[in-house]
């Protein structure tokens, strides 16, 4: 190898060493904030409420029987999140993505889900009462058991019917 390489080469992995790694690390036991990492973390049972985790990174987390009443997950990236007998009552999701997540059994009457990605997610059993799904994205969701009472639909313009469990009546 030149000499000219090497000294480069001893340059550039000096530099790095000083800016450190470039892709920061989950650190599960950051507190609740705003665009926080939370990849991969166990957050059952916790009391999350009001919190605000705008465009957080909860890829693959699990919140399974968290309290998230009220909190808001706008922009957050929950890809194959697990919120299992969760409570989000009231919670703003609006433009997150929850591609293949887990909400079997959640609570989310009242919650904002404007414009969410809620491909291939599971909502069976959850409780949807008074939602706004409004331009959500619900392919290949499953609904089964899901109360949608009093829900907005992904249209914006019809309101599901009392009772509506499985699908917007």
């Amino acid at each position: 190898m030149p000499r000219r390489s090497r000294a480069a080469s001893a340059l550039l992995a000096g530099l790095l060493l000083c800016l450190g790694p470039a892709v920061a690390r989950a650190a599960c036991t950051d507190a609740a904030a705003p665009a926080v990492n939370w990849r991969r973390c166990y957050l059952d049972g916790r009391d999350l409420k009001q919190t605000d985790l705008t465009g957080a990174m909860l890829r693959e987390a699990t919140f399974q029987r968290s309290d998230l009443t009220g909190a808001t997950l706008a922009e957050a990236d929950a890809y194959r999140a697990k919120f299992m007998s969760a409570r989000l009552d009231q919670a703003i999701l609006d433009g997150a993505r929850l591609i293949e997540a887990d909400l079997t059994r959640a609570t989310l009457t009242a919650a904002r889900l404007r414009g969410t990605d809620l491909r291939n997610a599971i909502l069976v059993g959850a409780d949807l009462k008074g939602a706004d799904l409004t331009g959500a994205q619900i392919e290949g969701a499953s609904l089964r058991h899901a109360d949608l009472s009093g829900a907005t639909w992904i249209d914006g313009q019809r309101h599901c019917a009392t009772p509506s469990l499985g699908q917007c009546n």
